[in-house]
């Protein structure tokens, strides 16, 4: 199937830096392509296509996500402490493939001493709603991953059983948290 699209022949936007309390949040770097590797390769990616991806298909992943922002003009932010600028603890950020039916905001958290916050996935959240303008936005979880669905549900995430998912291997479920509304959020 050939796909033609034209959204814009303009050049993306810079990517900015966000910041929290304790977080700092900006564009993917070539340092980061290490972690993100060495990340891949654990259990703790099996819900993104791991473990044990390799060099070669965990660089494509890194180069897929820090495309998106040339691509889409938004992205996947890396997300680290203030405290320690460069040492990356996963990225979260708004997302969506061209076969996506929805808009997503997604994460990948690579160190198991940052999850749980929902602090990093909030502020990319808010730049989704307030400066790309999304009135709505999901997130794609695979129904055996119990940490992110924790995640979605501290967000304010509810499960829409009536959207549609993306299409995923045989052998996976695929859950749809809606998340609230800007307004809701406001």
């Amino acid at each position: 199937q050939r796909v033609i699209l034209v959204e814009s022949m303009t050049a993306p936007l810079p990517i900015p830096t966000l910041e929290t309390a304790r977080l700092i949040l900006r564009g993917p770097v070539m340092g980061d392509a290490q972690p993100w590797v060495d990340f891949v390769e654990t259990d703790r990616a099996e819900f993104v296509g791991g473990p044990n991806l390799g060099l070669a298909k965990g660089w494509r992943g890194f180069a897929h996500a820090a495309g998106m922002w040339m691509l889409r003009g938004y992205g996947s932010f890396i997300f680290a402490l203030k405290s320690d600028p460069g040492r990356p603890l996963g990225m979260t950020g708004p997302w969506h493939p061209l076969d996506w039916p929805e808009k997503e905001l997604g994460w990948t958290i690579w160190s198991a001493a940052a999850e749980g916050k929902g602090e990093a996935a909030t502020a990319a959240r808010r730049f989704a709603y307030d400066r790309l303008g999304w009135t709505t936005a999901v997130s794609y979880i695979d129904a055996r991953n119990t940490r992110s669905i924790a995640l979605a549900e501290r967000l304010g995430c509810t499960l829409d059983p009536q959207a549609e998912a993306p299409a995923t291997e045989a052998d996976r479920t695929t859950l749809v948290y809606r998340h609230p509304a800007p307004e809701a959020l406001a």
